[in-house]
């Protein structure tokens, strides 16, 4: 019983919040909900192994990323019939959902944005959402993704400077089509 009440508090806490994420990494909200599911199911069986290092919310979206992970892994093995390694931090984590319902939803700028973020290597799209989209702090990020907070402060700072290139070029190749 306590922990289906532990469950239940993380659930109603955090749920949007876990859901989001998933949807800005994989665009797709069917799959999000999928995977939103997964890591409530990965929480109810090792929530007894969380030692309180971190908050509950780091710990949370540790487990969302980890799923989140996993199913990119899965998508680039299945895609590519290969299995290679597959790396997270270096390797792009694009979407295979080529049109993803919730762009429809977004203004231009946001849309601009996630599709930049397709460019971009797997821990600044994973850094980007998690500090801009998410609100994390450096501290927070650099506990979801076990990394220094130095890394965490390089990779945005990158992530940004590919960003604006990527958006600068997107929006001058508009220009010259006009």
């Amino acid at each position: 019983m306590v922990k289906e009440s532990i469950f239940h508090r993380l659930y109603d806490l955090y749920h949007q919040d876990v859901f989001q994420f998933l949807i800005y990494m994989v665009k797709n909200r069917s799959v999000a909900e999928d995977l939103s599911h997964e890591v409530y199911v990965r929480v109810l069986k090792s929530y007894e192994r969380f030692e309180g290092k971190s908050s509950e919310k780091t710990w949370l979206f540790a487990i969302a990323k980890n799923v989140a992970i996993d199913y990119f892994r899965k998508s680039a093995v299945r895609s590519s019939h290969a299995f290679d390694a597959f790396d997270w931090e270096t390797d792009n984590l694009v979407s295979p959902i080529k049109s993803p319902d919730i762009l429809t939803e977004l203004n231009d700028e946001m849309r601009e944005l996630l599709e930049a973020l397709e460019k971009c290597t797997g821990d600044q799209k994973m850094v980007i959402i998690m500090r801009y989209f998410q609100e994390l702090s450096i501290a927070e990020t650099a506990t979801i993704l076990n990394w220094t907070e130095g890394k965490v402060k390089t990779t945005q700072h990158r992530a940004i400077n590919k960003l604006r290139e990527i958006l600068v070029n997107t929006s001058e190749a508009k220009e010259a089509n006009h």
